[in-house]
């Protein structure tokens, strides 16, 4: 073969592998593609608000602000005259959540209280979910670190029905020092109005024991 036909041969044949190695880079490129749109984006911050008016024929009235942020699986949490009158604390937990027909949202919490009272607060906030039903309790038990006699387990439980998509119905309790009553264990019942991230609860604690607690509380998230 002459020179000329090798050359031109040589470089047929290197045009030939760049163009296939130009198609096999668009290949994976594409192949990557729909790989790289896949990957889960960074879990963005959630935010919500509760505002609870306790309206108490035995004590004295008062407001119970809520408010919480979440990123992924970090919950932050501050309450005010929740453990007791003039009473903060802050928390600091971890989100988990499992199952899938009964579906379960669990948040461990450990926090801190201060004010009138003084203490740590290890607890959990609880949901569990089945169909148009949903139990939801938080617990924590504050230690008093000025007086031991005075540790308390605090709770609040409901169990909701909804029948419709923005409308829930149920039982409640709840064990608190937020306010003085002869029951250890309150009961009641509540409707709760929601529309898009806004909810309106009104609860009626201790009818037929001793005059009724009126709570109402109107919640947003965000």
């Amino acid at each position: 073969m002459s020179p000329f036909r090798l050359l031109l041969a040589t470089t047929f044949l290197g045009a030939a592998a760049c163009g296939a190695a130009t198609a096999q880079q668009q290949d994976d490129a594409q192949q990557q593609a729909p790989a790289a749109a896949a990957e889960p984006q960074a879990a963005a911050w959630e935010f919500g608000a509760s505002l609870y008016g306790y309206f108490v024929p035995q004590d004295r009235d008062f407001a119970l602000p809520i408010v919480t942020a979440d990123h992924g699986g970090l919950h932050l949490e501050g309450r005010y005259n929740y453990e007791g009158p003039h009473t903060g604390s802050v928390f600091v937990g971890w989100n988990t959540e499992a199952g899938s027909k009964l579906h379960m949202n669990l948040t461990a919490i450990l926090g801190g209280v201060f004010g009138d009272t003084h203490g740590v607060a290890p607890g959990f906030e609880l949901t569990l979910t089945w169909k148009s039903f949903e139990l939801y309790s938080e617990a924590e038990y504050v230690i008093d670190v000025d007086d031991s006699s005075e540790s308390f387990f605090y709770n609040w439980a409901q169990l909701g029905y909804s029948p419709l998509d923005w409308l829930t119905v149920g039982l409640a309790s709840q064990r608190t020092r937020a306010y003085h009553t002869d029951l250890d264990i309150q009961r009641g019942v509540f409707l709760t109005l929601t529309h898009k991230s806004v909810s309106l609860s009104t609860y009626v604690f201790n009818f037929g024991w001793e005059s009724p607690t009126v709570i109402l509380s109107l919640s947003v998230k965000f």
